[in-house]
């Protein structure tokens, strides 16, 4: 069993760095006894949780390694299909979780996707119920419903996010207009993930948001992208919508959407995406202490993985050294020293 230790690292604690420590790699865990370690200097380093991206889409394994060389330890799909393509992710690094098939609705964007399964497509609110089966069945982690204008009626929305709370899955809902967001949340969707580009969340949605437990991934690196590439304004509103919501107290986590299929002239791409994220976070209003929660404890938190998520004994050894303090300079997040994922070397 390998055993590291990092001797005069600052540890990103959750809300500030710690003064110079040690910290031990015991195995895939973080442990105290460096007897026999590898030593491993970290002056001058910051030690962070190993980072997450709450909102990316798998394609191939070179979009694993792209994340993991980017300090990405846990990785959580929005949508991927067939079974056997998400299970081929499973057990490598990063650590996946996948949504599997999102349910739709008819004649839009996403039903027009390449491959999209025609059960994919929900009419009515009568279907909720068989498509959710299917996904528990698939091994889906959470389930995912695309509100795409009004594809989808609400007794619809509301019955996949009812059905898949009764099977005890989180819900996500895909929301990119201030309409869309009022609909998932009224349908008290767990997560729901983009921003608007049309609008900027009013103060009702947003604290009714915080009231309800609800939690956002905005996006904004797929949001500047698509308005790179509709040459509109509507980043303006995408970043004063998470200005309002992280002003109403919702939880902020980052998720970049990425997706390493030549669709966009700026490709948000796996791993590189997620420091932009962070970078874009604090340019809406959130403290670089915040935007590090938001790749960190924060999904720990609510995507369920109480193993991880900050840097301490007894949980996993997912790791990112960088140089320079996150907690002043965000960007020094992509200055990556080491990575490691379960105590094993990724970078």
């Amino acid at each position: 069993m390998t055993k590291t230790v990092l001797t005069g690292v600052r540890v990103f604690d959750g809300a500030a760095l710690t003064e110079p420590t040690t910290v031990v790699i015991d195995g895939p865990l973080i442990g105290v006894d460096a007897t026999g370690a590898e030593v491993v200097d970290g002056a001058g380093a910051t030690l962070l949780p190993g980072l997450f991206d709450a909102h990316v889409h798998l394609l191939t394994p070179d979009d694993l390694r792209a994340l993991a060389a980017h300090g990405v330890t846990t990785a959580l799909d929005m949508a991927c299909w067939p079974r056997d393509r998400v299970d081929s992710f499973r057990g490598r690094v990063p650590d996946i979780r996948s949504a599997g098939l999102p349910a739709i609705g008819p004649g839009g964007n996403h039903a027009k996707m390449p491959g999209m399964p025609e059960e994919a497509i929900l009419t009515a609110p009568a279907q909720a119920a068989e498509f959710v089966a299917r996904r528990v069945a698939d091994g889906s982690d959470y389930l995912k419903v695309v509100i795409e204008g009004d594809l989808l009626d609400q007794a619809t929305i509301d019955a996949v996010v009812d059905e898949g709370k009764a099977h005890g899955k989180l819900t996500v809902a895909h929301a990119s207009s201030v309409d869309a967001y009022q609909r998932a949340v009224r349908a008290g969707a767990d997560v729901i993930t983009h921003v608007p580009r049309d609008g900027v969340l009013d103060a009702e949605t947003t604290a009714k948001m915080a009231a309800q437990g609800q939690v956002a991934v905005p996006t904004l690196t797929m949001m500047d992208a698509l308005t790179t590439k509709l040459g509109a304004d509507g980043y303006a509103f995408s970043r004063d919508s998470v200005t309002a919501l992280h002003a109403a107290g919702v939880p902020i986590l980052a998720g970049t959407d990425a997706f390493s299929a030549p669709m966009l002239p700026v490709p948000v791409v796996q791993g590189a995406s997620l420091h932009q994220e962070l970078a874009l976070l604090v340019e809406a209003g959130l403290s670089e202490t915040d935007a590090l929660r938001a790749a960190t404890d924060l999904p720990a938190r609510y995507f369920g993985f109480p193993d991880r998520g900050a840097v301490r004994e007894g949980l996993r050894a997912d790791l990112v050294l960088v140089d320079g303090d996150p907690t002043r300079d965000i960007t020094t997040t992509g200055k990556i020293r080491r990575v490691w994922a379960a105590g094993e070397v990724v970078v």
